[in-house]
């Protein structure tokens, strides 16, 4: 969405009705910081923020054109920008459903690149003017699978000793642009904008400080970014694709402030007040109103005003309809047809013994139990053949007799097995079988039935995963859809290209050709490549659905090799 130039005035919506015994709207002084109902996503508010040196602020109008593009000047278009909200578990239940707040977003192209930039809004507007709850309606009404939502209150500087001894007297001005680590929001927006994971930290407003874990964020189709400073700093507003001012009254936001810190940050009402009128009251008056001006769109009264959210998200939606964000199957099928298979590739020596095993797990007519036992035996296989890749260098031990040994030791530093949900997990006993004290790790990617789409639900990784060779292991590749985005995923994790093994029992040549060329370092490992895929993109002649076979679940009714709902490889 290009941006309207900036004006003095940006589009106000009507207020919503009043409702009886409600009072007039009054425009009155704002203050300015965190998010009211969230517990765990507040704004900048109530305390963060850096004082300059000396304790002295610059004028208003020095303050603006510092921050603020000029009035009147066309603006290029903007870029997008990200926000999570700070909950555990990355999860938003509505009344209708689930929304995941820490996904995956699902464009990958046949590159394995991020096709398209998420749809970003910014949310500013005073302290506990109700940005948070703003935020979520429009997550819930705009009924999308994947939305991060990022506070502004995760972005305070670390303070010195002595700064920290101010805040606990409520000496310190945490409603200053100071007060905020620009550098790392402008650093951490580009890279989702990229479709890589960032660290976000976690800000503790008891003590003023950074805790210690820092959460991981993934992209989303939409990304909220909220704060009080929202719209304060040029290379933010340029990231944002639309941006949304909350106007609340005064009186209201004071109460909200005085509730949420009294009760949730431990702080007493003669605290709250005076910093209120020291710091929040003309922080608001000189840094948070004026950027009204640069607003899309201003919401009076705030979360009370559906009529507003109604219109923001259906905009929304038309903005989304035009991206059309999809995976597009048909260019993976055809971008590498007619290529020879990639170098990166081994295939398993097909032995009489090997050949044979294929056979009993392929024909539909073989038990459950059979099944199992033969898919067993060739994962066995499949892991002893792919650990030969793993780096070995020389070494000598010495022999009961006494006598040296000239022999090879493993020259990494340690294995992980991550398998992709549900398939996946069947191989996990063959790695354990093999690799002593392997560590284990999952994720679960599910294919959206509407789009094709595949979508990152879940994931467990161990800790300090990259310096390890990893080994990805799924039942069956078809598209290489699914292996694509688990591939990306421990890429985002720093684990390096080419200590990456990808295995599978059975792949089609269209999800080599995919996998190779958007990662052309990782290693693909299998028992056999069948050539073709049908119009519904299943490996012919195939398998069937390895996981309906595996743990007895009914099959797909088109006989698919897919799961239903669950990884499409």
């Amino acid at each position: 969405m290009a941006a309207p130039p900036a004006s003095a005035d940006a589009p106000r919506l009507p207020p919503p009705p009043a409702a009886a015994g409600d009072g007039p709207h009054r425009p009155a002084e704002r203050s300015e910081t965190a998010c009211e109902d969230r517990g765990s996503a507040r704004t900048a508010s109530s305390g963060g923020g850096h004082h300059r040196p000396g304790g002295l602020w610059s004028s208003n109008a020095e303050s603006l054109d510092r921050l603020l593009p000029p009035v009147g000047t066309g603006r290029s278009p903007r870029k997008r920008t990200t926000s999570q909200c700070k909950s555990e578990p990355p999860l938003l239940r509505t009344s209708k459903r689930t929304i995941y707040t820490a996904g995956r977003p699902p464009w990958y192209n046949e590159h394995g690149t991020q096709s398209k930039e998420a749809f970003a809004i910014g949310l500013g507007g005073g302290s506990a003017s109700g940005k948070t709850t703003v935020a979520r309606m429009i997550i819930e009404a705009l009924d999308v699978p994947w939305v991060v939502l990022l506070s502004m209150d995760s972005f305070y500087k670390v303070l010195t000793t002595q700064q920290q001894e101010q805040a606990a007297h409520n000496n310190f001005n945490f409603d200053h642009p100071d007060a905020f680590d620009f550098d790392l929001i402008v650093s951490t927006l580009k890279k989702l904008k990229q479709g890589k994971s960032v660290k976000v930290p976690v800000y503790d407003f008891t003590t003023h400080s950074r805790k210690k874990d820092w959460k991981t964020l993934y992209g989303a189709n939409v990304i909220i970014f909220e704060g009080i400073m929202a719209f304060a700093d040029k290379t933010l507003l340029e990231l944002l694709d639309m941006k949304i001012f909350v106007d609340t009254d005064s009186d209201i936001r004071l109460v909200r402030r005085l509730r949420r810190d009294i009760s949730e940050r431990g702080r007493d009402i003669e605290g709250v007040i005076k910093q209120y009128n020291k710091f929040v009251k003309p922080a608001f008056d000189q840094y948070i109103q004026p950027t009204m001006r640069v607003a899309d769109i201003v919401v009076p009264w705030g979360s009370g005003n559906t009529v507003a959210i109604d219109l923001i998200v259906q905009h929304m939606h038309s903005q989304l309809e035009e991206r059309k964000l999809r995976w597009d199957m048909a260019a993976l099928a055809s971008a590498h047809q007619c290529h020879p298979l990639p170098r990166t590739l081994s295939v398993l020596k097909s032995t009489p013994q090997v050949r044979g095993m294929h056979t009993i797990i392929r024909d539909k007519e073989t038990s459950r139990d059979e099944f199992i036992f033969y898919s067993k035996r060739l994962m066995r296989l499949l892991i002893e053949h792919a650990l030969s890749f793993l780096p070995f260098q020389d070494c000598v031990v010495q022999t009961p007799q006494g006598q040296d040994y000239a022999g090879k030791c493993y020259a990494g530093k340690q294995i992980t097995g991550v398998s992709i949900l549900r398939a996946g997990e069947t191989m996990e006993p063959a790695l354990r079988a093999v690799c002593k004290d392997v560590r284990i790790g999952t994720i679960l990617i599910q294919t959206n039935q509407l789009t094709g789409e595949p979508e990152l639900h879940y994931l467990r990784l161990p800790k300090d995963i990259s310096d390890d060779h990893v080994i990805l292991m799924d039942c069956t590749v078809s598209t290489g859809a699914a292996a694509m985005m688990a591939v990306r995923v421990l890429l985002d994790h720093d684990v390096p290209e080419d200590k990456i093994f990808l295995l599978s029992l059975l792949m089609a040549e269209m999800g080599v050709h995919s996998v190779a060329y958007a990662f052309p370092r990782v290693r693909i490992i299998t028992t056999a490549v069948d050539k073709r895929v049908n119009d519904l993109f299943r490996i012919i002649p195939g398998i069937g659905n390895f996981g309906d076979r595996y743990f007895g679940t009914d099959a797909a009714p088109d006989g698919s090799d897919e799961e239903e709902g669950a990884s499409t490889s």
